[in-house]
């Protein structure tokens, strides 16, 4: 996403739709998957990212140069995550199967894809028990390595509190990691 040069965003500032097409395929795989991570269902997600885009498009004019384009895209996509999820209230209980971004890497054996994509699954269903804005926090930290003034400046919440969220959220995770592991240690 950070090969968006200049040029190509001064063209989509002046209503170059060409040039903003280009924008999106080098950005719609980093925006579907922030989506999908945030509400566990593709066509959703796929939803979600179509208006992320259409979101962009209208307010190009208020992209901030002096930030990353990558920064501001991924943003809007959060922060519209968040309002779906705010809006439904009702906490998802099954994860689409189709929203895996996992591609089955040909170098591992079948067990070993097989674990991974456990692993996989686990982790979304970890993230899933997170409120919104501390999953975003997480997802922004550790998938996209925004720093904490890049996460804060995305939220709109103070440097110190993205540093509480993502403190509370590892504890949290941590907890939920230890209860997953205690009926294992009975056998």
């Amino acid at each position: 996403m950070n090969n968006i040069s200049e040029d190509i965003l001064e063209r989509v500032r002046n209503g170059d739709a060409e040039a903003f097409s280009y924008v999106v395929e080098v950005c719609q795989t980093p925006v579907f998957n922030l989506c999908s991570r945030m509400l566990y269902n593709a066509a959703e997600a796929e939803d979600a990212a179509q208006e992320t885009f259409w979101k962009a498009w209208k307010n190009i004019s208020k992209y901030d140069q002096n930030r990353p384009f990558s920064t501001w895209i991924l943003a809007i996509a959060a922060h519209h995550c968040i309002d779906l999820q705010r809006k439904k209230r009702v906490p998802e209980t099954e994860i689409d199967e189709t929203m895996e971004e996992i591609i089955p890497d040909s170098t591992l054996r079948p067990d070993q894809e097989m674990i991974k994509n456990d692993e996989e699954a686990q982790i979304q269903n970890m993230l899933k028990k997170l409120n919104e804005t501390d999953r975003a926090a997480v997802i922004l930290r550790y998938w996209y390595e925004f720093s904490d003034r890049e996460i804060a400046e995305n939220l709109g919440i103070s440097e110190s509190a993205v540093k509480s969220r993502l403190f509370r959220a590892r504890r949290q995770l941590a907890t939920i990691w230890e209860e997953q592991l205690q009926p294992l240690q009975e056998y």
